[in-house]
């Protein structure tokens, strides 16, 4: 499996229904979409879930990297490019994955991110990342890393934000899922 994500900076003012419109009309494209295991439509907005900015940060999870090199290169990034211009997209590796057909039931993402610090073996990393970070009931989640920057980043599914509202990390709103 591999994960992208472009995360798109929008000003404050932002209207973020604009975003919203687009998500209603053309969300459910990517829908069954060759070697996507998800696609979730993400969005952030100042000054809501103590987000300090407007963002649009969609976030895939592939099976493979046919599936994501299909979306970049056959023509369906391009309307990315058309609307918001030149965007990085992050590619990383996830390595613990819980997430069943239960996350279409939920309307928030909340990421953490975390530091993997130089060690002897990263024999036993699945086991101490899952050891450090919380424990949120009944929260699938899927954890993934970048090893050139040795980061990863933990990221709920959230039906409840009062089981988050203590924690510190991104709440993002979910417009949509595509699977």
């Amino acid at each position: 499996m591999i994960s992208s994500q472009y995360k798109i900076i929008l000003p404050s003012d932002y209207d973020m229904d604009i975003i919203r419109k687009r998500v209603e009309v053309n969300g459910k494209k990517t829908d069954g979409f060759y070697g996507l295991k998800f696609k979730l439509y993400l969005i952030t907005e100042k000054g809501k879930n103590n987000n300090f900015y407007n963002s649009y940060s969609p976030l895939y999870l592939w099976k493979d990297s046919e599936g994501l090199n299909k979306f970049l290169f056959e023509g369906f990034y391009d309307n990315i490019i058309t609307s918001f211009g030149w965007q990085k997209v992050n590619i990383r590796v996830p390595l613990i994955d819980t997430t069943t057909q239960r996350i279409s039931e939920c309307n928030y993402l909340f990421e953490i991110t975390g530091e993997i610090e130089p060690q002897e073996s990263l024999t036993n990393l699945k086991d101490n990342i899952r050891e450090v970070i919380p424990d949120i009931d009944n929260a699938e989640y899927v954890v993934i890393y970048n090893p050139d920057k040795w980061k990863y980043q933990v990221f709920y599914f959230i039906d409840d934000l009062s089981k988050v509202n203590t924690k510190k990390g991104v709440v993002y709103e979910i417009l949509h899922i595509s699977q």
